[in-house]
């Protein structure tokens, strides 16, 4: 099994959702996303990742 982090960067949150940095700021700024501080550093939980990203619409087929 895989030893995943618990917590992200925010660099880390970018490459492991394939969503954008500006894209992961608002989602936190818009209240869909929770971060947290760790001194000057922002943490995201994967778990939360996680779920933010299972809480984005489904694409419609064509």
């Amino acid at each position: 099994m895989e030893n995943q982090k618990f917590g992200l960067t925010i660099e880390e949150a970018v490459d492991r959702s394939g969503i954008g940095r500006t894209k992961i700021f608002e989602a936190i700024k818009l209240g869909k996303l929770t971060a947290r501080k760790a001194g000057r550093r922002t943490i995201i939980l994967s778990e939360e990742l996680s779920e933010y990203l299972k809480s984005l619409p489904v694409r419609e087929a064509a």
